[in-house]
């Protein structure tokens, strides 16, 4: 939801309530509990109230059919009151149902122009007690609007009839109390319209913020996600899926300087896929890609958790081995040989068979670079590739061969 959209669903009608009716649905369903709140404590004053008056009429009364008559009015207010407070505070939904909050108005309403009838009260009291009753209709129990107005219609007409029929009044007193009455009714509904229209302006704010929250939030997210993806595709060889071999050498420079630090031994393995370039011009470039896929899951398969892998460039990957001298490092590319070996792909030749050849290095104490142990490993490399293919070789036994033909 835009500004301008919530701005529009948030107009009022003359009800003071939203024109947008899903949104006017939503207030109310927000506002059930607070509403169910002010309902239990309004009709527990009100309650009260009307008990207290029965020591009241009984100074003024005594013992007698009209007061055995206000009592029981009263009485029948309270009880009404107090069991409409049972039925929304177990079912809070009640609050906004209109029947039951309409029975309490009658029985109560009714009672109260049935006192005016028989207490013999001044006048002044019973304009006092109205004013209190069109009060409490407009400002302490929630309702609608349209309902708020029948009930205080019904009080002040049943007011003027009973002194219409029963109760004369003087008629600048009947006068002064319809005034009275009537800047009651104006006061209230004003107040009433001012409440209603600052709560439901607060909610459409609220509402508003909200959505712009979630529109915040969900654009953050799709920039999370896109920084993810960069990240993803910077690191990662998007043929292979494995690091490529920026983010290898990374990962690999890690485990150099942890190595180093703590005298603890890294292997390097440089692994090249045997007449590579001869399968491609043969089968095509989509048959190539499909085996560095291959090769690739070959190799990580083998490794264990904490092992590095990255494809170095064209149809060569490197491995680092922390923890791993080599002793260890050998029988881990042994089997890396051997099931690329066993490897059968259905888009090649039958008789052909995958294999690679694998150059082992150890990084010594006293070096300061990675690259050092990664010449050495693709020395080893290349004198498998000169030597037969498919075999594993380790930089030591290269270096012995030289170091005997010299």
């Amino acid at each position: 939801m835009t500004r301008v959209e919530a701005r529009q669903g948030a107009s009022l009608d003359w009800r003071v309530e939203f024109r947008n009716t899903a949104l006017e649905s939503q207030y109310r369903r927000s506002m059930r509990m607070h509403d169910a709140l002010q309902i239990r404590r309004t009709l527990w004053i009100v309650a009260t109230l009307f008990l207290l008056f029965i020591p009241a009429d009984y100074s003024l009364l005594g013992s007698g059919t009209t007061f055995t008559a206000l009592t029981l009015m009263r009485c029948l207010v309270a009880i009404s009151c107090l069991t409409f407070v049972r039925v929304i505070t177990k079912r809070p939904v009640q609050a906004h149902r209109p029947l039951l909050l309409n029975l309490v108005y009658f029985i109560t309403l009714n009672s109260l122009l049935l006192s005016i009838l028989l207490h013999p009260g001044h006048t002044g009291l019973h304009i006092s007690s109205l004013m209190a009753a069109s009060l409490t209709i407009y400002l302490l129990v929630p309702n609608r609007l349209g309902r708020i107005l029948f009930w205080n219609a019904y009080l002040n007409l049943g007011f003027l009839l009973i002194t219409w029929l029963w109760k004369p009044m003087d008629p600048g007193m009947l006068k002064a109390s319809l005034l009275i009455l009537a800047f009651t009714n104006l006061m209230g509904w004003m107040t009433f319209s001012r409440l209603n229209q600052l709560q439901r302006k607060q909610f459409a704010l609220l509402m508003d913020e909200r959505s712009t929250n979630r529109q915040l939030q969900t654009e953050i997210n799709e920039r999370q996600l896109l920084e993810s993806q960069l990240r993803q595709m910077a690191s990662t060889d998007p043929l292979t899926g494995i690091p490529n071999r920026r983010h290898f050498f990374e990962l690999a420079e890690r485990e150099f300087s942890r190595a180093q630090r703590e005298g603890t031994p890294l292997a390097i393995c440089m692994v090249d896929i045997d007449r590579f370039k001869v399968l491609n011009d043969r089968h095509g470039h989509a048959v190539g890609d499909l085996v560095l896929s291959a090769v690739a899951s070959c190799c990580a398969s083998v490794l264990r958790d904490t092992d590095i892998i990255g494809r170095y460039g064209g149809e060569e990957f490197v491995i680092a081995l922390p923890q791993a001298d080599l002793a260890t490092a050998e029988p881990i590319a042994e089997r890396l040989r051997q099931k690329v070996h066993a490897l059968d792909l259905p888009m090649i030749d039958g008789e052909t068979r995958l294999s690679v050849t694998v150059g082992i290095s150890q990084v010594l104490p006293q070096e300061t670079a990675l690259e050092m142990a990664l010449q050495r490993a693709d020395a080893a490399l290349y004198a498998g590739k000169a030597r037969s293919r498919n075999c594993v070789i380790i930089a030591s036994e290269t270096s012995a061969a030289t170091n005997a033909e010299t």
